[in-house]
């Protein structure tokens, strides 16, 4: 069974001794074709600037301001709004870029490459707590020609500063637009609540919760004059009894007392003072009962000062004449009394009724209470909700003034785009160095390859592997005069046209494209 045969130094150096003309071809090829493009590819020069956030500078307790997103975010946001379609064109046909792509290439192509030629770098730094926070960003861009990239980059970063202002701007003033649009609804709508509390106020003006112990007082008050009213019916009720008895009695021309005992006017009038005495002593002066006594004792006065007046020689009056004079006397007190008592009747329904409206209002009280409270409730609401908008729509008018003032966080140029004294890219020592190293691989890798593809048995240890017998005699190649000389001949040929092809090109390149001197020249500053 055959063994598996591994390649030693010998067999490697054998590979690239038959394989050197193939691996020198490819190692030439690659490395041409990375020198070529070293030196053939456009310089791209880069304008960079950069832009520092800086805080706001009156302090947040103070005055807050309406843009709260964090810098990075607000970076990207404009950087979104100043790349739009618009802008982009705009500048490319400002500033003529792409003048060779511009009549072969569409409009969203150059827009696309313009972008991928600008970039934007956020700088951050450490802040207390383990975070990061952006401090500042670069803006740039890049062109094969410095003073197209130095004007680009001023422009973008003109645009983006002016689009932060705008930016900023727009959102405080859109802050303070909606909440004054809100302060006008709340405020609508506050009114429309106090409009409710008047009405609502109007239509039970007199069951309103604040005028329960007003009608309380006067309920009572009401009660204590009914029960006044009827201690004057029942006295006039009394007086009137009297009354009817003195009228009897006057008709009868004799004077009784309450027992129906005769009395004399002048026992009668003593007794009255006595009693007005004591009454006196329970009522005021303006009772009716203290009245009525007053009247009476005025009443009995009369006759007794007539009596003690009258001469001993004057002629007695008669009996009759005075006796109707006091049942005329008597009978106009009773008419008085019953008036009086009609007029209690009167006051007393008046009293009551009073007294009826003032308890029906304070028992409708607690429901008007009720239906008021749950007004009240939503005006409180209300008002307090418009109290914080309007206080909201101070602060965002504040916030507007300090934006339009420029007193908010800004973004302030910290360097300006310099103008490229050099260009950026391409690495043309790291491209030609990639040549080396790709065509040194490319080289390896053909060689190795051919040797795969090749079935063919070199040496005696690959051959003792395949047939697990080693040869008895080793008879090397023995190349004959014509080999040699063939061979000799193809090495001078081959040498003729690479020095000859290598003249035709550098002919062609220097009466085709530029001179050779100039070429050098060129190379040269590329590389410096």
């Amino acid at each position: 069974m055959a063994t598996e045969y591994e390649l030693t130094i010998g067999d490697y150096l054998s590979i690239l001794k038959r394989r050197w003309l193939q691996m020198l071809a490819v190692f030439i090829v690659i490395l041409l074709v990375a020198v070529a493009a070293a030196i053939f590819l456009p310089p791209t020069y880069q304008s960079t600037g950069t832009i520092l956030i800086e805080s706001q500078q009156i302090p947040d307790d103070v005055v807050k301001a309406t843009v709260t997103s964090y810098a990075d975010e607000r970076i990207e946001v404009i950087k979104q709004r100043v790349m739009t379609r618009d802008n982009l064109y705009r500048i490319i046909q400002k500033y003529n870029l792409y003048p060779k792509k511009i009549d072969s290439e569409t409009t969203s192509t150059l827009i696309d490459d313009m972008r991928k030629s600008i970039y934007v770098i956020i700088l951050n730094a450490d802040v207390q707590g383990g975070g990061k926070a952006a401090i500042a960003f670069k803006v740039g861009f890049e062109y094969e020609r410095p003073e197209i990239a130095h004007k680009v980059a001023n422009e973008i970063v003109t645009l983006f500063l002016d689009e932060n202002v705008k930016a900023r701007t727009e959102r405080a003033t859109e802050t303070t637009e909606f909440l004054t649009q809100e302060v006008e609804t709340l405020k609508a709508e506050l009114e429309g609540v106090e409009n409710k509390v008047a009405t609502f106020k109007q239509e039970h003006a007199n069951s309103l919760p604040e005028h329960m112990e007003m009608y309380m007082s006067l309920l009572q008050r009401t009660e204590s004059e009914i029960k006044e009213l009827d201690r004057d019916y029942k006295s006039t009720q009394e007086e009137l009894r009297y009354l009817d008895v003195e009228l009897a009695t006057s008709k009868a021309n004799v004077r009784t007392n309450a027992s129906g005992e005769v009395i004399s006017p002048v026992s009668e009038l003593e007794k009255a003072k006595a009693e007005l005495e004591r009454s006196l002593s329970l009522y005021k002066e303006t009772h009716p009962t203290i009245r009525a006594l007053k009247r009476r004792i005025e009443a009995l006065e009369k006759p007794v000062e007539a009596k003690t007046e009258a001469k001993p020689d004057s002629k007695p009056v008669k009996i009759d004449i005075a006796s109707d004079l006091v049942t005329a006397k008597v009978q106009a007190q009773i008419e008085a009394a019953k008036l009086r008592l009609s007029s209690l009747v009167q006051q007393r329904k008046s009293l009551e009724a009073k007294a009826d409206q003032l308890q029906n209002q304070v028992t409708q009280s607690p429901q008007i209470e009720r239906g008021l409270f749950t007004l009240m409730r939503d005006y409180e609401n209300a008002k307090s909700k418009y109290e914080e908008v309007k206080s909201k729509q101070i602060n965002a008018k504040i916030a507007e003034n300090l934006e339009q003032d420029n007193k908010a966080e800004r973004f302030s140029m910290l360097e300006p785009p310099f103008f490229p004294d050099k260009p950026t890219k391409p690495n043309r020592k790291k491209i030609v160095g990639l040549g080396l190293l790709a065509g040194l691989g490319g080289a390896l890798g053909l060689a190795f390859l051919l040797e795969a593809l090749d079935r063919r048995v070199r040496g005696v240890e690959a051959l003792t592997a395949l047939i697990n017998m080693r040869p008895l005699v080793i008879i090397p190649y023995i190349s004959t005069k014509s080999e040699i000389k063939r061979q000799k001949n193809f090495n001078k040929y081959l040498v003729l046209s690479i020095l000859t092809v290598t003249g035709l090109l550098l002919l062609i390149i220097h009466f085709a494209f530029m001179p050779l001197d100039l070429l050098l020249i060129k190379i040269s500053a590329r590389f410096a």
